[in-house]
């Protein structure tokens, strides 16, 4: 095999220097994915469209990017990113949690002494959150099961800051070894995440997210180095699909407690997801570096904008939105007309549907109060409604300044199972 498709160091087959918008529409379509399962916990959506594979990848091929700075530099600016958002979003939770009477020292997952400490993940999120499985009535405000629907989502932040930490090592090894490391993930993954070896715990958890979706991350380099471009197409397609094919026999053999849901089988989330990914890479359109898709995509440019710009408000609340759509939903039922049996009949029937219909102006009224905490953080000027059309606005709105500011800069998380 040639060094040129050996090395990710050949210029010639680079990604060109700047945004990919084919990025930021696979970013948002990850993220209507992820509220969507929330909503109606599609097993099937795991296979048709692994989320968080994709968005791992578009993470780690804007991190690739960042690293032709120090990596010092690269590293703070993410974590001074992620980390004000995040505190704002673990405040509500806890003053709910705390609200609710839940009381970390004493409860049985969690317990003991140092337990107080482990609330500081809300703060830096080194390892997942703790928070009660139960809380409240079954039959009070919210369903009791309502802090595992919020807190639970938060292990991607985890699994996002340690890939942020470790990148500078993963590049240099891939620079080295592109195709070792390439693969090396999917090669821990047969031994963590098959039952092989069992690592008990937090840190067994966190290890088999960084196995199962660290090829991922990497994929991210070789897109962004050129490497994944080099090889033959009908070459990569078809060994993705080998892999793929070889998630779903995995999958078929071990099904969990959902049946066909990927997140309950690691070893079928890893191939699947590593597959799939190659194949959206390896397809990936020659779109201009600049704020807008082409064509027929265009009328969807502004809620790409805005999704991209608040993606770590998006990935961080709309699970706790969820949630907030069961009381709202609840008064309809307080409705004089609703005495009639038909009537609440037809509301039962249809009750996932209205929740569909009611995150989304949650979700945008979320963006709103507190989506600018982003713009802080990336040391931007706050801004309510980042959909770029205020840029546009602006005199001379093409400028560079501009195209900045429409695009979002949005190299973060979710870049939000």
């Amino acid at each position: 095999m040639s060094r040129s498709l050996l090395s990710p160091e050949a210029p010639a087959a680079a990604r060109e220097p700047g945004r990919d918008r084919y990025l930021d529409v696979l970013r948002s379509l990850a993220l209507v994915r992820v509220v969507v399962y929330h909503l109606f916990g599609w097993a099937w959506l795991t296979i048709a469209f692994p989320s968080m594979g994709v968005m791992f990848a578009l993470a780690g091929s804007l991190m690739a990017r960042s690293l032709d700075r120090p990596a010092w530099d690269v590293i703070k600016g993410r974590v001074r990113r992620l980390l004000p958002p995040l505190w704002v979003f673990g405040a509500v939770v806890l003053c709910l949690l705390l609200a609710g009477g839940w009381n970390v020292s004493e409860d049985p997952g969690h317990g003991g002494a140092w337990s107080p400490l482990a609330l500081l993940t809300y703060v830096v999120p080194v390892g997942a959150p703790p928070f009660p499985w139960h809380l409240g009535d079954e039959a009070g405000l919210l369903e009791d099961t309502w802090p595992v629907q919020a807190a639970g989502p938060l292990w991607y932040l985890r699994a996002y800051l340690w890939f942020v930490i470790a990148s500078p090592l993963l590049l240099w090894a891939f620079r080295r070894a592109p195709w070792v490391t390439l693969f090396a993930p999917l090669a821990l993954t047969s031994v963590v995440g098959t039952g092989l070896v069992t690592i008990p715990g937090e840190v067994g958890d966190a290890v088999t997210d960084f196995a199962v979706y660290g090829g991922c991350w990497v994929l991210g380099f070789a897109h962004r180095s050129g490497l994944l471009a080099r090889v033959p197409r009908y070459l990569a397609v078809s060994g993705a699909s080998l892999l793929m094919a070889f998630g779903l026999w995995w999958a078929s053999g071990h099904l969990g407690p959902d049946g066909w849901d990927l997140n309950d089988i690691p070893a079928a989330q890893a191939a699947w997801s590593f597959g799939f990914v190659v194949i959206l890479l390896q397809y990936a359109p020659s779109w201009p570096s600049g704020p807008r898709q082409p064509g027929r995509f265009v009328k969807w440019d502004r809620l790409v904008t805005l999704s991209n710009n608040r993606a770590v408000t998006i990935y961080l609340w709309h699970n706790l939105l969820i949630m907030a759509t069961v009381p709202v939903i609840g008064t309809a039922y307080d409705l004089p007309f609703m005495a009639d049996p038909r009537w609440d009949a037809a509301l039962d029937a249809t009750y996932g549907l209205w929740m569909a219909v009611l995150v989304w102006p949650l979700l945008g009224l979320t963006i709103v109060a507190v989506g600018w905490v982003e713009d802080l953080a990336a040391g931007r000027r706050p801004r309510l409604w980042p959909d770029g059309v205020e840029v546009s606005r602006r005199k001379g709105g093409r400028s560079s300044r501009s195209r900045r500011g429409f695009s979002g800069e949005a190299d973060r998380l979710p870049e939000g199972s």
